[in-house]
Order: structure tokens, then sequence, then C-alpha cells
């Protein structure tokens, strides 16, 4: 799989940003060094990968993503690794919540935790039976960023919120004043109030004695 890793790495140089890349570093309080590319373009490599590095069987796919991620010089390379999980190509294959939520584990910083959390939608939407269980045993897990994970993995779901599973996700939060709990609170909130304000108040209203400042601000944040 090693054609992988050097396809990605030459993908990512060919629009590296030199001048970008220390900024991002900085802003990420990475350890690990950025080229200076996007998300946006990441994802682009990605899809270019898909292109041209298929893959035959679910196993050799599981592998080319785990090298991407643990082979990783440069942070954007575990982006490409994210958008080869959640390429349509191969979602057929991204099965494992444990795989994602070893992922999320070893992240643990909210660029990557974001990502992933697309991929635990992903998972919920075609899997919602076996998934409830998984996302409402993370959202009550010492670890933050699985818990991060459960709030935020139904954004965009607009009126297929499962709002008990929402509900309970940030329950197991309420209580925790770490900023990207609170933060993650209030974006979920603040999504789910675009399809329905009313329900967003009502719950804000009933929880406000614990929920932070921040999370009311942000759940409020476009409803005056």
């Amino acid at each position: 799989m090693s054609d992988l890793v050097d396809a990605a790495r030459l993908a990512l140089r060919a629009v590296a940003d030199p001048e970008r890349a220390p900024r991002q570093q900085a802003y990420m309080r990475s350890a690990m060094p950025f080229n200076g590319v996007g998300v946006a373009q990441a994802r682009a490599v990605a899809r270019g990968l898909v292109a041209s590095h298929r893959f035959a069987t679910a196993r050799q796919w599981r592998e080319g993503v785990a090298e991407l991620w643990d082979a990783a010089t440069h942070r954007e390379e575990r982006y490409v690794a994210i958008g080869l999980i959640r390429h349509r190509a191969y979602r057929r294959w991204a099965t494992e919540a444990s795989t994602v939520g070893l992922l999320i584990v070893d992240g643990a910083w909210w660029d990557l935790v974001d990502e992933l959390s697309h991929c635990v939608g992903d998972l919920f939407r075609a899997r919602p039976d076996t998934m409830t269980g998984v996302i409402r045993a993370w959202a009550l897990d010492e670890d933050l960023w699985l818990r991060r994970a459960a709030i935020i993995c139904q954004l965009g779901f607009r009126e297929e919120t499962d709002l008990d599973l929402l509900s309970y996700a940030i329950a197991g939060s309420l209580d925790d004043g770490d900023f990207f709990a609170r933060k993650a609170i209030g974006w979920a909130l603040r999504d789910y109030a675009r399809t329905d304000a009313e329900w967003v108040r009502r719950f804000v209203d009933r929880h406000r004695g614990r929920l932070s400042p921040l999370s009311v601000r942000e759940a409020l944040k476009h409803l005056g």
C-alpha cells in the first residue's frame, strides 16, 4: 500500500501552500506539521486516489485507510484517510463503528473528530438499528471526543434527526465544563433550530440550569 501513501503525499504537495502551513499548524495547536491544504482540497485528493487506486476488497480498503492514518507525516494525510472512509465507492464497507471510534480517540482534536463525526452520521443513516446503541454508549463515555462525536453526528439531518438520541447525547455532557463539549452542544442545537426553533427553545428552557452560557448562546444564536 506504500504507493497509496506516496500518491497522497504527492497530490497534497502539488496543492500545498507553504505560507499557509505554519498558520494552520499554530491555529490547530498541532505537533504534526501541515502542507497548507484545506479540508476541501484534501477531500479532492481523496477522490483522486479513489480513481487511481481501486481497492478490490474491504480488507485492502481498511488497510489503506489505516496506513494513511498511521503513516501520516502531515495532518492533511489524515483528512485524506477520512475522505476514503466517506467516499461513496467504499461506503458499503464502512460498517465498523469501532474503527471510526478508534480514530476519534486517536485523533483527539476537533478538526479530525468533526470530520469523523460525518462518518458516524453516515453509519447512523445506513444502520440506525445498531448505531443508536453505539452512539448512546459514546454519549456517556469518559472520552470527550467520543461524546462530542455523539452530539454532532446528526448535523444536517434536519427532519430526519432522532431527537431522543440527540437529547440523550447532549445530556451525557451537560455537566462537562470543557469548551469542546459545551460548543458541541450549542452547535447541535443551533443546527436543529433551523428545522424546529420551538423545540430548541423548549429544550434550552428545560435545561437552562445545566446548560453553559456558551451552549445557550450558540443554541439561540439565530433565534432572536
